[in-house]
């Protein structure tokens, strides 16, 4: 495949792709004439179409492979990579590669009927139940999960949050197993490194707030620790720009003024907007002040007030104190 665009851009496509520690590496490789050009190129690209990112990198990923007088072959692919990037970031770009051309295993499932898709996977393993979800869109694999067993939710849910990488073998043998029984669950029209706790935070975000609360209880019962880092991601301080304003009120009489000042060092408007609109004038004045006198502070200090603040959040919601309206979630009517 070959993409019609410059050369410069297509390197700043790749760079861009590559973030900012690895690109950053490659760079250092540059002159100073090629390194100018290339950040005059990053500078124009102010969104790009993920297809056309992908279309790039195929692209390298080609000419790396074809060139017989270079080598050719994913050998001389990796030995051009671990030259730019070290050995550890070529093997994940390496890995991102043959995972895009390869296409996804799991693909005839993505636009099976939820209840179709749960009728197939329910006498399979818990293990594969959590590899296929952490593999779907996440709004599909939360409608699954829902349809799941409580028990078997629970247990689901822990696995793909401890799942980090997994053999392209194994997806493959489970993707073939799943694909020939389908042709008896899914009706032809249908047919057509994962795992890890943010897919799972994804997947609850697109929950109700039942399957939610089941999902996290069952979670809890097998690791409270690891169910209390989900529970935490699940809503992130930038997220309170979706309470209403009665219920961020409720908050801020939680919340220490030490604690909100250095949640809100960094913050976009829209979250500085909600905090500050919700407090009386004179404790709006006082904020301000309180957040100039800090100046620069550390990040993690920033992490910590904010997490703390989200605790308070959470507690407020599992009491029935507020509702948190997830992003995309209908209104409630009175």
């Amino acid at each position: 495949m070959t993409v019609l665009l410059p050369g410069p851009q297509k390197a700043a496509l790749l760079l861009l792709q590559l973030g900012r520690e690895r690109a950053s590496r490659v760079m250092a490789t540059m002159d100073v004439a090629e390194i100018e050009e290339l950040s005059a190129q990053i500078l124009r690209l102010d969104r790009v179409d993920p297809e056309l990112a992908d279309a790039v990198l195929e692209e390298f990923y080609d000419v790396s492979i074809a060139g017989p007088a270079l080598g050719g072959g994913l050998q001389f692919a990796q030995q051009l990579l671990e030259a730019s990037l070290g050995p550890e970031a070529a093997a994940a770009v390496i890995e991102r590669l043959q995972v895009h051309l390869a296409g996804q295993p799991f693909e005839f499932l993505q636009q099976a009927d939820a209840r179709q898709v749960i009728s197939l996977l329910s006498a399979e393993h818990p293990q594969a139940i959590a590899l296929v979800l952490a593999h779907l869109r996440p709004d599909h694999a939360s409608a699954i999960l829902a349809g799941l067993e409580p028990t078997l939710q629970g247990e689901v849910a822990h696995r793909i949050a401890l799942m980090e990488r997994a053999s392209p073998d194994v997806v493959q043998v489970v993707a073939e197993q799943l694909q020939r029984k389908a042709s008896a669950v899914l009706t032809p029209r249908e047919l057509a490194a994962v795992g890890g706790v943010q897919p799972l935070v994804e997947i609850i975000n697109r929950a109700d707030p039942t399957t939610e609360k089941a999902i996290l209880e069952g979670l809890a019962e097998r690791d409270e620790e690891l169910a209390e880092e989900v529970r935490g991601r699940t809503f992130v301080f930038n997220d309170v720009v979706l309470l209403k304003d009665r219920a961020m009120q409720m908050v801020l009489r939680q919340v220490e003024n030490s604690d909100l000042s250095l949640a809100l060092k960094g913050v976009s408007d829209d979250v500085r907007d909600t905090v500050l609109r919700n407090l009386s004038e004179r404790a709006r004045e006082n904020l301000l002040e309180e957040i100039d006198l800090l100046g620069p502070v550390r990040l993690s200090q920033v992490e910590e007030a904010r997490a703390t603040i989200v605790q308070s959040i959470r507690r407020l919601e599992e009491s029935g104190q507020i509702v948190i309206r997830r992003d995309g979630e209908d209104e409630y009517v009175a």
